[in-house]
């Protein structure tokens, strides 16, 4: 993750898109560990797309709550760098469905302040 936080503070240039892809890509999928279920999609283009959360499951077409978000926002988020409800507040995520709020699983807590 440390390519990715030097990034993240704005102390370094992007990392290479493999190494970003990756650091997206598993905290996403730690999250649907950690938080198990299909009733919220959370996508993070062009990385990653996860099911989440427990409640009713969907099973074709769009599902009815989704969250959707860049990478560094998403991983800002994960971190703990950037909260909920100022990234939802500035567009940073687009969240639609009663579902769709993650305020109560995040930050991670592998990467809390990584």
């Amino acid at each position: 993750m440390a390519p990715v936080a030097g990034w993240l503070a704005g102390e370094s240039e992007q990392p290479p898109r493999p190494v970003l892809g990756a650091a997206v890509k598993t905290s996403a999928r730690w999250l649907a560990q950690q938080v198990p279920g299909r009733s919220v999609e959370l996508r993070v283009p062009p990385f990653v797309a996860v099911q989440c959360v427990p409640g009713p499951r969907h099973t074709r077409g769009t599902p009815p709550n989704v969250i959707e978000t860049d990478a560094a926002t998403w991983l800002r988020l994960a971190t703990g760098a950037l909260s909920w409800a100022e990234s939802v507040a500035a567009g940073r995520v687009v969240a639609s469905g009663n579902r769709a709020d993650l305020s109560a699983h995040l930050p991670l807590p592998p990467l809390r302040h990584a």
